[in-house]
């Protein structure tokens, strides 16, 4: 009875390592320390194992080719509008009309051209895929501009399908694994399956996140809108002269020579200075010397006129 339950861990083992690429290498070092000392299979048991594998694949190949493609799309977008906190409650409600939530939403005071303090904000909303392109054109009506906007696309299909393949290998192996634990007789040979069945259960885990993920990621559309208010893209301007432009000119010139100076100084203190300092040292040492030797000899001078 044990060498049969042994075997048939091993042949279930196997078989879940050829259907699952995924597999962690910590399980193969456990199962060899665990069954060391099981028998040899024999060949006609290993080929049928490929076989069943080589079935299994080439089922899921076909499920790959008939899976309807799943793609994930987002978009984010800039929109000037006269009154930002009231667009922002228009998207928040268009999002619940169409069956979606709000992600996040937070407004924030800024500053015009003029100095005047004016809102803006910045949303996110989640609506069924097949309601993006009708969302994207109620944000934009009643807008005064669209600074930008980006869609894009993810085809996730292939992962998607690959998911699912080792996902259905894991359970096949785990329902395997509670029959060969049932029939376990001993404490030593139920504590072995039960620890191969752990590692089972928690791929099992893992895969059925990943697959929720792109589900719930595909059949909802993220839309990031940033809303900006009308009286701060206007440039100030008095008799036809755009004085926001002027001033913008004259603060990125002011930058332009503030870093300029900036790299100067560091140039000068890092390069500059200890060049001239290794140059002009030597010169200054022997001018040293020289004026010492000349202030010695004019002392001996004078003391000798004073002798004399």
């Amino acid at each position: 009875m044990k060498r049969y339950l042994i075997t048939s861990i091993i042949i279930l083992i196997l078989l879940s390592g050829c259907a699952s690429a995924a597999a962690p290498s910590a399980d193969y070092a456990i199962m060899e320390e665990g069954f060391a000392a099981a028998p040899a299979m024999e060949m006609v048991e290993v080929e049928s194992i490929d076989n069943s594998t080589s079935r299994k694949t080439s089922e899921s190949t076909v499920e790959g080719a008939q899976q309807e493609r799943l793609v994930i799309k987002n978009a984010d977008l800039s929109i000037t509008v006269d009154n930002p906190e009231a667009k922002l409650a228009v998207i928040s409600a268009l999002a619940r009309s169409m069956g979606g939530h709000v992600v996040s939403s937070n407004t924030y005071q800024s500053y015009a051209n003029s100095g005047a303090r004016v809102p803006e904000g910045n949303i996110t909303i989640r609506v069924p895929s097949q309601n993006l392109d009708a969302a994207l054109e109620k944000i934009k009506e009643n807008t005064e501009e669209v600074n930008y906007e980006n869609v894009s696309g993810e085809d996730v299909t292939d992962q998607f399908v690959d998911l699912q393949s080792r996902l259905k290998a894991k359970k096949a192996a785990e329902e395997k694994m509670l029959e060969i634990m049932s029939q376990a007789t001993t404490t030593e040979e139920t504590l072995a399956v039960y620890s191969q069945l752990q590692f089972i259960q928690s791929d099992i885990e893992v895969l059925t996140g990943q697959i929720n993920y792109y589900e719930r990621s595909a059949a909802m559309s993220s839309i990031s809108i940033s809303v900006i208010a009308t009286e701060k893209s206007k440039p100030i301007e008095i008799g036809g002269w755009e004085l926001g432009e002027t001033a913008s000119k004259a603060v990125q010139n002011l930058i332009d020579y503030l870093q300029g100076f900036v790299r100067f100084l560091i140039n000068f203190f890092i390069f500059l200075l200890p060049v001239l300092v290794t140059l002009f040292l030597p010169f200054y040492l022997v001018f040293l010397g020289i004026r010492a030797i000349l202030r010695k000899r004019r002392e001996k001078k004078i003391v000798k006129e004073k002798v004399e």
